[in-house]
């Protein structure tokens, strides 16, 4: 019996730290500013069927010339993949179809976009979406950008 509660403790503080890693990383990752809640589609053929496969929640952050993309599920500090204000070509928007609309938040917009040659496509909110082409026409003079 008392091992038995031993080992329902030892789980629950390992449950609760756990909890607490995940609130610390995020709170590290928004403590630079410039963050806002963006989906991510990595490597999308270019005729695809708009189902609600293959997303990822996550947290980006502006960081200079650079968009960092964080999985919210994950204890890594790196971000999983950086996008280049540079590489990234848009090719077009549209709203959540079929089974997306349960698979991303309720108010996501889908920006296609191409990064060194890799389709993609971030879901975010209408105001995030804003931000996002707001700076990619912020670009510094000479670079090329494309905001479809």
């Amino acid at each position: 019996m008392v091992l038995a509660l031993t080992v329902c403790g030892i789980v629950v503080a390992l449950v609760v730290l756990g909890l607490f890693v995940f609130g610390l990383r995020r709170r590290l990752i928004q403590r630079s500013g410039g963050t806002f809640d963006c989906s991510l589609r990595w490597d999308v053929p270019e005729k695809t069927d708009p189902g609600g496969k293959g997303w990822s929640y996550g947290v980006a952050r502006y960081n200079g010339d650079r968009v960092e993309w964080y999985r919210v599920f994950s204890y890594a500090y790196r971000p999983r993949r950086v996008l280049e204000r540079a590489a990234i070509e848009v090719a077009g928007r549209r709203l959540p179809d079929g089974e997306e609309e349960m698979a991303l938040l309720s108010d996501a917009v889908i920006l296609t976009c191409l990064h060194r040659g890799t389709r993609l496509e971030l879901a975010m909110s209408e105001d995030a979406l804003t931000g996002f082409l707001a700076w990619l026409e912020a670009a510094p003079p000479g670079q090329r950008v494309n905001v479809a």
